[in-house]
């Protein structure tokens, strides 16, 4: 249990600090194109693999789109974030730690935990509150310019 608190709490320190490097342009003073984030959610898979930099970090199960609403494929760039967000358009359900990304469609921490890995969502994509939150922290300490959501089939 122990190993995988402590290697998430270094990824993430990991990220944060290549993103320091960023921000603050510690370092040679030139910050290089790879200080970017880039989730892939597969929608076969119904998985998101974070890589930072280029480095696999992160690969968690979600939800998206069921048999009746669509998650867009595509390449995106996050288009606005709230810490805590609820859907004008499904009942003012609950969607924290939410980055949108087209629309009304966002990455977001869901309740439903034990839907996830398979399709299940109004058509954003779902992850667990705690992998929710870890990315959200990412994409606000890289920053949206340097964050891509891409989704496949």
């Amino acid at each position: 249990m122990y190993t995988a608190i402590s290697t998430k709490l270094i990824n993430i320190a990991a990220a944060a600090l290549t993103g320091a490097v960023v921000l603050f342009g510690l370092g040679n003073g030139a910050a290089h194109a790879g200080n970017q984030i880039v989730a892939r959610v597969s929608l076969s898979q119904q998985t998101m693999e974070v890589l930072v930099d280029g480095r696999p970090t992160f690969a968690w199960k979600v939800s998206t789109g069921d048999r009746a609403h669509v998650t867009p494929t595509g390449s995106f760039k996050p288009i606005r974030m709230h810490q805590m967000w609820y859907s004008r358009k499904y009942d003012n359900a609950p969607m924290p730690h939410s980055v949108f990304f087209k629309g009304g469609y966002a990455v977001h921490a869901t309740n439903f935990v034990k839907r996830l890995g398979q399709p299940a969502s109004h058509g954003c994509v779902r992850l667990h509150p705690d992998n929710a939150a870890d990315f959200y922290q990412l994409v606000e300490v890289f920053g949206p310019a340097n964050t891509r959501i891409v989704i496949v089939k």
